[in-house]
């Protein structure tokens, strides 16, 4: 599989508190950032894979929502994510 226990402690470690925090908004959104990239390569081989279009779908909708929920919570760290991980350009 893709994504182990081992990787997603390394993104909680790395964008939150610690590996056991999972429930940050740093976190969760590096690790949605993570599966969406893994999907978007799916796609590009399987293009009529539609239940993992749908799936793609979704977790870009979660992943806003959170950056929305950061955004107006606490700007700075909204900034730092999107600049950490690199999704505005």
């Amino acid at each position: 599989m893709y994504l182990t226990s081992e990787t997603k402690k390394e993104f909680f470690e790395k964008f939150g508190k610690n590996a056991q925090d999972t429930g940050t908004a740093e976190g969760q959104i590096a690790l949605f950032s993570f599966r969406i990239a893994h999907l978007t390569e799916h796609l590009k081989q399987n293009k009529k894979d539609f239940s993992t279009q749908r799936a793609l779908v979704r977790l870009v909708g979660k992943r806003r929502n959170l950056l929305d929920y950061l955004k107006d919570k606490d700007i700075e760290r909204y900034r730092a994510i999107i600049k950490e991980l690199k999704l505005r350009r």
